[in-house]
C-alpha cells in the first residue's frame, strides 16, 4: 500500500479525497516535524516515533574491503505498540 492507496482507503471514511489527503498530510507533517525536533510521538495502541542518534563508526566497502569512516547521524525510529504487534501476529482483533 502506498500513499495514494492510503488516501483512497481514508476517503471512504471521510467522504472525499481532498479531505483525506489534507488529513493524511497534516498527520504525517506533524509527526515528521515533532520527531525532527527531537520530540517523541506516541500513539496509544499504534506505536512510538522518535529520533535516534547513530554514533560515528568504521565500515567496510564490500567491493574492496577498504575501511570507510561513517559520520554520526540522526535517524527516525518507529517502535510498534502492543496492539499493533498483536494484530500483525494474528492474535489481536481490529477495532
Amino acid at each position: 500500500m502506498n500513499k495514494r492507496d492510503l488516501i483512497d482507503a481514508i476517503s471512504g471514511r471521510l467522504g472525499d479525497k481532498k479531505t483525506a489527503t489534507e488529513a493524511l498530510n497534516a498527520v504525517l507533517d506533524t509527526i515528521q516535524s515533532a520527531v525532527a525536533n527531537g520530540d517523541k510521538v506516541a500513539i496509544t495502541g499504534f506505536g512510538v516515533f522518535e529520533k535516534t542518534e547513530r554514533p560515528a563508526r568504521t565500515a567496510r566497502n564490500p567491493a574492496t574491503g577498504e575501511p570507510i569512516e561513517v559520520k554520526a547521524s540522526s535517524v527516525p525510529k518507529f517502535r510498534p505498540g502492543a496492539d499493533f504487534k498483536a494484530l500483525v501476529d494474528g492474535d489481536g482483533k481490529k477495532k
